[in-house]
This record gives C-alpha cells, structure tokens and sequence, in this order.
C-alpha cells in the first residue's frame, strides 16, 4: 500500500477515539441447528442472507450528502483511502422507528419477549467506507454502532479492524444510531463536536426522538444496506451484514440481541466488544423504564452467531464486570478473552489512526511496548502510568474474520480458552511477570518484552480504562533472551501457535515477524 497522507478533522478523530471509553435467507436461519448445539459438532448451514422485508422497516435514503462543510463529521483515518482502494460517503436516513417495551421484567438468560411501544419520525446519518470498485468487494458489510460516550460519534471498531476490512475487501458502515451523537450531551469533552454543534448547516434537517428508538434506528440502517444497496453501497450486492459495537455500544448491542434482533432479524451476526455485566436499558422513559437486568447473558435461541470480545479491563474493571456475564460457548455463542490488553490502548488511541497496512503501525505498537506513552492526543488525556500497548488489535480482526466465516458458513470458531480469575472473580491469576494467565494466548504474552495489563491504570478522564505497560529493565531482557536470534526464534513459535489456534490472522503475523526481526530485543 502507498505511504499514508493526513487528513483534515484530526481534532474529531483525537476526541472521537477517546470518547469509546465509557462505558443464506431467513429460512436458513429459521431451519438452522437448535443453540444447544455445541461448537464441536458438524456446520449448520449457512446462516447468512438477506432478512424478510416484512420484518423491519426500510428507511428513505438521501446523499451522498456534500452539504455544509463538505465533508462527513466523523474522526478520519489519518490517511487517505483512496490510497487502499476505498471512498468515503455519508447519506442521510429517514423514517418512522419504533421504541419496545416488555410486559414483564427481562430475565438474565436474555430470552426476552417484547413489544412495540411508541412511534417517532427521525432523521439520522450513515458514514460508508467501502471498496472504490465492485470487483474488489466481498460481499460483506461491517455496521457498527457509533460510540457516544465522549458526547460525540466516535468509531472504534473501525479503528481496531479497518486493516482486516480493507484487506478482505468488506465495506463498513457506521451509524448514529443515539442522540447524543446528534445533538451533544454526557460527555462535555466531545459534545461540541456532536453532529449539530460540529456542522449546524450540513446536519440541520437531522431529527432523533431519543434512545429508546436508538434500536429501530439500528435495524432499519441495516435494512438500508440490505435494501436501498445502490444508494448505500454505490450498486454493490451484500450478501452478509454483521452488526458491531465497542463499549457503551456494545452494551446497546447486548440489549439488541436479547431484544429486537428475533424481530428485525436483519444482521448475519453480531460481534459484541467489551461489553458489561448488563445491556443498556430496553426502554428509559419515566413512566415505564424497562432496565437491562446485571448480569445479563446473551440468548442463545438466536440462530446467527454472537461473538463477545472481551480484554482484561472488560471482566473485571470498574463500571464493566462482564465476569458476572459469562456463559459457555454454543453453536451460536463465543467468548474470547485476551491476556495483556485494556479496553482501549495505544493502538486504538493514536496508532491505529494512521495504519494505512504498510507494516508502519506495527512497529509502532511494538515499539510501545518498550517506550508506551502516559498521554494520549497532544496531552488531551494524561495518565499516571504508561498505557496499555497490548495485542487487542490483531486478536480482534481475528475475531471479525471468525465471525464473518461462522455467519457465512455456518461452522462455529474452535472454543477459545478463558483467562484465569483468582477466587474472587475481581483480578487475574498472574505469571512471574505480573501477566495474566489463560486467555487466548499470543507472543506479547507468552514472549514478553513488558508487563502488559488491561488494569492499575489511574489519572484524567478515562485513563481507568486504559491499562498499563511496564517494560522490562536490561537485565530482565538479558535474562530471558541472550542474544537477538533467542528472541525472535522464541516469537515467532508463539506467533505460529497463534495463527494455528485462530488467535492472530496470517497476514498480521506476517507483519508481526518483521518487526521482531528488525527490532534490537536480545541484541
């Protein structure tokens, strides 16, 4: 790929970034294998296709909009897509949503039955980042659930997997799906580049009625790219739609799931990112507030693939205890649990921005591991420790490729192992080096250069979420790697054993090598 070029809004992606923290047809999934199936057992069969139009409501689409400043509000890449084969285009989308309400209480195992409750005219927007010509796209769309905890639309998950995306050739979608990403609140840090505050002109005619029609808004955006695809994605067919979120996102998607999605049926599967032990609450409105109950599990009666993604800080870290919310695998259920990383890190707080595929970031990121910044952004957010400079990224495009393949095929991924918690259930059970036992295991763990943890982080705003890295003094080094060919022999085991266990995709670890190969460890 070519050398990345910068573009304008890096303020917006600076806070965007920082603002995670917060918290086949519908007969093949209708005929598929019963979820007590165990994800040892043969493929079902495919599960991917388009949903029954009767079954969610297809917005108006209207764009690509070029109004107001020109260009969509949405923290960028740092480089230019088009210099991967990509465009970038922003539509409007229209309707009426509907907000849901349950009779009875919703009950932890998240079999919930609910009801429509109210209708609302809204008005919201879509960002698409697709491949410029069809023949290098594969079919699938990537939409995620845009994060507002920072009082604006950021998109973490695009940072954490647009490398996978744009190499696979998939497209990923981007929706405002809450009203604070519209209008500003929560969060004062970002709430002045929420959408109306950030381009008066551009976003006036957008309209939101609140987030009890937040899941509505979700599923006719699917729709949108199932069923107005020529505007969406420029005449390109999809034939697999997966929904993702990250964080306070991923809390909403856990609600999804149980709730609206055996409605709406309009996503192939669902990668749930560092959620809580709870989902948001189903319905917020005074009268008849329907919260999420703690701890809420997701259901399993689905019959398209859920893949939980959860780092150190996710399970037992403060405000998140996703512990609480564990459940075993099924045929449509996965957890995966990752050693050494934090909810966001230096990947997804800088370095991620600008990785254009080249190899740059990677070394970066491993570079952090032994000089890791304490303040992330131009000293927007300081911490009081170095944060986390784990492998969240590589296991988490992993994870999408495993989902995208599962929704595809039917064939669940090979059961992955769960960290280790101490008796308690509130911390890890820890190696010599202070790193967490169990998990799904990659070289920055199993070779460490540092002590890489998603927790003890504190400082400013959401540095609690940002975990530490400690790294290792001369002498640790010299003791566990005599000389440089000790080292990069001992990672590239590890990094074999990975790709072997479905932990880290072949072209990461491709990457992967070099950069242990040029570094000096051991040297």
């Amino acid at each position: 790929m070519k050398s990345s070029s910068f573009r304008p809004l890096v303020v917006i992606a600076c806070l965007a970034a920082v603002s995670v923290m917060a918290a086949g047809c519908s007969s093949n999934k209708d005929d598929a294998a019963s979820s007590s199936t165990t994800t040892t057992e043969k493929p079902v069969a495919p599960l991917a296709g388009p949903p029954e139009p009767a079954k969610v409501a297809t917005p108006a689409v209207e764009g690509p909009i070029t109004t107001g400043s020109g260009q969509a509000v949405l923290g960028p890449p740092k480089f230019d897509l088009s210099t991967v084969g990509y465009t970038q285009e922003e539509f409007f989308i229209s309707g009426d949503a509907t907000s849901y309400t349950s009779a009875q209480p919703l009950t932890e195992n998240g079999e919930w039955s609910v009801t429509p409750a109210a209708s609302a005219p809204y008005t919201s927007r879509i960002v698409v980042r697709r491949p410029a010509n069809e023949a290098d796209f594969d079919g699938t769309v990537v939409v995620e659930w845009l994060n507002v905890s920072g009082g604006l639309d950021a998109d973490p998950d695009w940072t954490y997997t647009h490398t996978e995306i744009i190499r696979s050739g998939s497209a990923w979608v981007g929706v405002s799906a809450q009203r604070v990403g519209i209008y500003g609140g929560g969060s004062s840090l970002g709430s002045s580049l929420a959408l109306k505050n950030a381009d008066p002109v551009r976003y006036e005619p957008l309209v939101h009625p609140g987030d009890d029609y937040s899941y509505d808004i979700f599923s006719q955006a699917g729709a949108a790219v199932w069923f107005d695809a020529l505007k969406v994605l420029g005449g390109f067919e999809p034939t697999t739609v997966l929904a993702a979120g990250e964080s306070q996102s991923a809390f909403r998607l856990t609600t999804y799931v149980n709730a609206v999605a055996p409605l709406a049926d309009v996503y192939d599967g669902y990668l749930v990112h560092s959620r809580a032990a709870k989902g948001a609450p189903l319905a917020t409105e005074p009268a008849t507030p329907v919260p999420a109950p703690d701890p809420t599990l997701s259901r399993t009666d689905l019959k398209v693939p859920v893949l939980v993604f959860s780092s150190e800080t996710d399970l037992v870290g403060a405000g998140l205890g996703y512990a609480r919310a564990r459940q075993p695998d099924t045929a449509f259920f996965a957890g995966w649990e990752v050693p050494g990383t934090a909810h966001a890190d230096a990947y997804s707080l800088g370095i991620g921005d600008k990785d254009d595929g080249s190899g740059v970031a990677d070394a970066e990121l491993f570079a952090a591991m032994s000089t890791p910044p304490a303040s992330v952004y131009f000293g927007i957010i300081n911490c009081s420790s170095p944060i986390n400079a784990g492998p969240h990224t590589y296991v988490v495009r992993s994870a999408l490729a495993a989902l995208r393949t599962w929704a595809i095929t039917g064939q669940a991924p090979a059961a992955m192992p769960q960290l280790d918690l101490d008796t308690a259930q509130t911390n890890y059970v820890r190696n010599e080096f202070g790193i967490a036992e169990g998990g799904i295991r990659t070289p920055q763990v199993d070779v460490p250069i540092a002590t890489l943890s998603g927790l003890g982080q504190v400082g400013q705003s959401f540095c609690g979420l940002f975990g530490t890295t400690v790294p290792f003094t001369a002498e640790q080094l010299a003791a566990q790697y005599p000389d440089h060919q000790s080292f990069v022999t001992a990672w590239n085991t590890s990094l074999d054993a990975a790709v072997k266990a479905g932990a880290i995709l072949q072209d990461d670890a491709d990457q992967l090598r070099t950069v242990a190969a040029n570094s000096a460890i051991g040297g």
